[in-house]
């Protein structure tokens, strides 16, 4: 990038980038590791709620290693059943670490899917049982399809999937790409069927209003893990002790799951994060019932951010402005 100029990449710029599932994962959990080490910053997201599903977050972050810091902007809107306007739209921008000269602004949609999918996979890297065979989707959309390409990355000898959503067609869409992928893919208007069959289950179930939950803990496996995307809110509080771990991203950002109506449920609290556990050389619940459930942490927007400007450089993707 020539001095004096910003990088503005899109939302095409960066899907051509197509940025591989395992480098993602790996460089997220880095940044854990970076994080427990005390190199790179990060404060806990600020959120202007103006109703279910419906507000505004701010995320920001700064890392030595990489040398930049970075402001995760986000939209979210509630989105009628069967509508197909997006739920979340954001932007990151970045900056040199040292200088505060603006580097680059990127589109967030696409780098949070990458990341966000990039971010419950490192979680059970540590924390799903060795060798799962199934998966469940609650909740088909984009996310999901994210999901689906960061879990065969981290598990090849996946055999199964589930899919579950309120928009049949998008259970469909879901189920069509993993039998593309090799998976014996079933669709189900069952959500208790996919926790009871699943060693692993992956909940993203946006806000919206009338939302109540109907994921029951007591459904699960013995030994299974869950991902909450959603933030928990489509879990049902009361059989949240099911589980045996609860685990989020960064406890200095969230000590509880939040409900329906984003508040922290008062049922469990998160008894350990992955800044603590990436960096443990043994699985924490491999053979338990285990939950990992986040609200984003904003040092993983940075290190997706990050490898997506190297990519997009040695690419040379992106349009240069003037400053």
């Amino acid at each position: 990038m020539m001095s004096g100029t910003l990088l503005y990449l899109s939302e095409r710029d960066v899907q051509s980038l197509a940025i591989p599932p395992g480098d993602a994962r790996r460089i997220v959990l880095q940044a854990f590791r970076d994080h427990a080490a005390g190199l790179n910053l990060s404060l806990p997201k600020s959120a202007l709620m103006l109703g279910a599903g419906h507000g505004f977050q701010a995320m920001p972050a700064a890392s030595s290693t990489q040398g930049i810091a970075t402001l995760k902007w986000v939209a979210i809107a509630p989105v009628p059943p069967g509508g197909t306007a997006r739920s979340i739209n954001g932007l990151i921008i970045v900056s040199d670490y040292e200088s505060g000269v603006p580097i680059a602004v990127l589109d967030g949609n696409e780098v949070t899917l990458t990341r966000t999918a990039a971010m419950s996979a490192a979680a059970a890297s540590c924390m799903a049982p060795s060798n799962p065979k199934s998966i469940g989707f609650i909740g088909s959309g984009l996310q999901a399809h994210a999901h689906l390409a960061a879990f065969l990355d981290l598990y090849p000898g996946l055999r199964q999937a589930f899919t579950f959503s309120r928009s049949r067609s998008s259970a469909e869409s879901l189920a069509a790409a993993a039998t593309q992928r090799g998976l014996d893919a079933t669709v189900t208007g069952d959500a208790d069927a996919v926790l009871a069959q699943c060693d692993i289950v992956i909940s993203m179930v946006p806000g919206a209003p009338g939302l109540k939950a109907f994921l029951d803990a007591r459904r699960m496996k013995k030994a299974a893990f869950a991902c909450a995307v959603d933030t928990g809110r489509s879990w049902i509080p009361e059989s949240l002790p099911a589980f045996d771990v609860l685990v989020t991203d960064s406890l200095a950002q969230s000590k509880a799951p939040y409900d329906i109506n984003g508040d922290p449920v008062t049922t469990v609290r998160f008894g350990n994060d992955l800044v603590h556990i990436a960096g443990v050389d043994q699985p924490v619940a491999g053979t338990a019932r285990s939950l990992f459930c986040y609200r984003g942490f904003a040092i993983a927007d940075l290190a997706v951010a990050h490898l997506v400007i190297e990519h997009a450089r040695d690419a040379g993707k992106g349009a240069s402005l003037p400053l």
